[in-house]
């Protein structure tokens, strides 16, 4: 209990600390009009307060990365809890910030955009086809994971490709979704009803942390304990790099970048980025943490000491789906009221970043073109061609397309914090201000590229 205490506790403080610091190299203009002021349009460009843009940002980031991502990742041990705090604080925080200032402060644009241009035209291309993998990639994890779910709460028709099943009724249920959240004005649906989901995911977050600490009197994981920070993971795989890929929406995640910029054309004023872009970031450090230690905790009744071997046995009786960790979890410690809230979590909020993934690639495509989106056939030009390439994709292998998001993540990542590395270097009045993103970039730059050396699905190299 002690290292998720002070954990947390870090979170909290690295926010009012680090959170102010980062806001204070980036140098914030009160006085200067944003996008959504300048260029209101009714569709993207669209005045919100900044406690809805917030819960519409945590929601957006959030889904099921940090809580699918901490539960994979505490199974490394209790050095998931490090990953996901000075992640969080030193890396996550300021690549959100990052991505979402930088798009108020150049008129909207897109991330592809915006790191075209700090790191040049090539680059600008190659994050154009990386943003429209990685965004159609983790829709398509994001539109089979609920089908599959829904498929289990009521079964519908089924399609059948060899030994492939496709719940292709609630796939084509939530496709329609989708559509309508891709290319309705922003304050319609996604301003409208996201606020409420991302209040019901803090709950369920704050729910498990009480029912932890308070009730449950099971072993919890520490850095200091009996294994220290040796490495759990059955599998063998080496804690470096594998955690710090798995564990990738609760520490940094490059996914964040693209969903910044939608929000960031409803800010009114820049003193609200502090508070959106890294506050967001630092809510969702906080729900993994919360989760990872949750998952650490529930299974030690049913091995010595802490639960990371019980959960472990669990995840492998049911193939490694984290999904049944957050039921017999929430369900256990909350009640009926945690199995209606395990369910709105693990189904609504997968299905509520898919659709901003997919409205996120229609802008980048539309800024990259200079199409104007006021007109409903401009943007159904492009999102049409991009519902397609979804579909497509769902007849693929789910733990295919997952693993290679992953990384296509964390890839992403690294190139958006470059591009604040050298934004900073020009523009920060601080000499050495730049450092604040230079030294996570590259990190994660030596993290991704050893990643897909050593990993299964990349070289298979050995780690030496």
């Amino acid at each position: 209990m002690v290292t998720f205490i002070v954990a947390l506790v870090l979170l909290i403080v690295g926010f009012f600390t680090y959170g102010v610091l980062v806001e204070k190299i980036f140098g914030i203009e009160p006085e200067r009009k944003t996008p959504a002021l300048t260029k209101t349009d009714g569709v993207d460009f669209v005045p919100m307060s900044p406690w809805r843009i917030f819960l519409v940002q945590f929601l957006n980031i959030a889904g099921l990365g940090p809580i699918f991502g901490a539960i994979m990742g505490i199974c490394f041990g209790p050095a998931a809890f490090l990953w996901i705090v000075f992640g969080t604080i030193f890396a996550g925080g300021v690549h959100d910030y990052l991505s979402g200032m930088l798009s108020i402060r150049k008129g909207g644009l897109s991330l592809p955009n915006i790191i075209g241009e700090e790191l040049g035209k090539g680059v600008k291309i190659f994050m154009l086809v990386l943003s429209l993998v990685l965004l159609i990639l983790l829709t398509t994890t994001f539109l089979s994971g609920p089908a599959n779910l829904l498929q289990g709460l009521q079964g519908l028709g089924t399609m059948s490709i060899g030994d492939h099943v496709i719940p292709i009724v609630w796939v084509l249920i939530i496709f329609g979704y989708y559509a309508m959240a891709t290319v309705l004005p922003v304050d319609k649906l996604i301003g409208r009803f996201y606020p409420i989901f991302g209040g019901i995911l803090l709950f369920m977050g704050l729910g498990i942390m009480v029912i932890m600490l308070g009730w449950h009197g099971g072993d919890m994981p520490e850095v200091f304990g009996e294994h220290g920070l040796a490495n759990r993971h059955e599998s063998g795989y080496p804690l470096f790099p594998m955690m710090f890929v798995s564990i990738a929406c609760g520490a940094i995640s490059g996914f964040h970048g693209t969903q910044s910029p939608i929000m960031a054309r409803c800010c009114t004023s820049e003193r609200q980025g502090r508070w959106i872009f890294y506050g967001a970031m630092v809510a969702e450090g906080i729900l993994a943490l919360i989760w990872a230690a949750a998952a650490g905790t529930f299974f030690s009744g049913t091995t010595a000491g802490d639960g990371i071997d019980g959960l472990q046995a669990f995840l492998g009786e049911h193939n490694n789906n984290p999904s049944a960790v957050i039921d017999i979890v929430s369900r256990d410690w909350l009640g009926a009221v945690g199995g209606i809230l395990a369910i709105i979590g693990v189904i609504a909020a997968p299905i509520t970043s898919g659709d901003t993934a997919l409205r996120s690639a229609r802008l980048i495509v539309a800024d990259f073109l200079h199409l104007d989106q006021r007109p409903i056939p401009k943007r159904l030009i492009i999102a049409l061609p991009l519902f397609l390439c979804v579909f497509g994709m769902v007849f693929v292998d789910f733990g295919v397309v997952w693993r290679y998001f992953a990384w296509t993540n964390q890839t992403l990542a690294c190139f958006t914090l470059w591009a604040g590395t050298v934004w900073l270097y020009k523009n920060s009045k601080y000499k050495y201000g730049w450092l604040i993103a230079a030294i996570p970039a590259a990190y994660m730059t030596v993290v991704c590229i050893s990643y897909i050396l050593v990993a299964p699905e990349g070289f298979n190299l050995h780690l030496w």
